[in-house]
């Protein structure tokens, strides 16, 4: 295991290299840190992020976000309506997500007011392993009713952007296969060309 000093420092600079490709959404977890590292850490990548005209989400605090002037908070699977609420008295104008890994989950999160959700593992990962089995391509197709953008998670390489895109999803989000690329600028931009082939646009934005 890396020194926290060298391993906040790798963190960084894969950042800057995924900003470089394209990427412009960044969902800060780290959720194993003692607090004043974890903060210290969060407001690195505010900043960094900030600075390339990105837009970061804290993990699990919204009163973090209020304080580093995140643009949006993530709360884990599991937040009750009164969580929601809660996150929204702290950040009433930022973008308030929820971790969903059934679509009863995603139904909740919609009836609690959340902005979006992510649902996962659409596809098999080891990155979430504790999850279940995975989901597929049809449970994005199924939360549609519901009204609330679902972002797929889980197992999503770029030659699956296209089936959750077709399936209704607003985005995808992606950790490992972006985290551990040797080259984290061309990995994204693989990322961003498969979600600008299957919306017909061209251009390094991402929604």
């Amino acid at each position: 295991m890396a020194p926290p000093d060298l391993a906040a420092r790798q963190l960084l600079d894969t950042l800057e290299g995924l900003m470089r490709g394209g990427v412009r959404w960044v969902w800060f977890r780290e959720r194993d840190l003692a607090p004043d590292e974890r903060r210290a850490l969060a407001r690195d990548v505010v900043d960094l992020v900030g600075a390339r005209g990105g837009f970061v989400s804290i993990g699990g605090d919204p009163a973090l976000a209020l304080d580093l002037g995140a643009e949006g908070v993530h709360l884990p699977g599991g937040a009750t309506p009164v969580d929601v609420a809660s996150a929204r008295e702290h950040l009433p104008h930022g973008c308030l997500g929820v971790s969903a890994h059934s679509l009863a989950e995603v139904e909740a999160a919609a009836r609690a007011g959340a902005d979006y959700v992510t649902l996962s593992p659409i596809f098999a990962t080891a990155s979430k392993p504790g999850y279940g089995p995975a989901l597929g391509p049809q449970a994005l197709a199924a939360a549609a009713p519901f009204g609330i953008p679902v972002i797929a998670l889980g197992g999503i390489a770029p030659d699956r952007v296209g089936l959750c895109r077709e399936a209704g999803a607003a985005g995808i989000a992606v950790m490992g296969g972006l985290m551990r690329s040797p080259d984290p600028e061309a990995e994204a931009r693989a990322y961003g060309a498969s979600l600008d082939v299957r919306s017909g646009r061209s251009g390094s934005g991402r929604g």
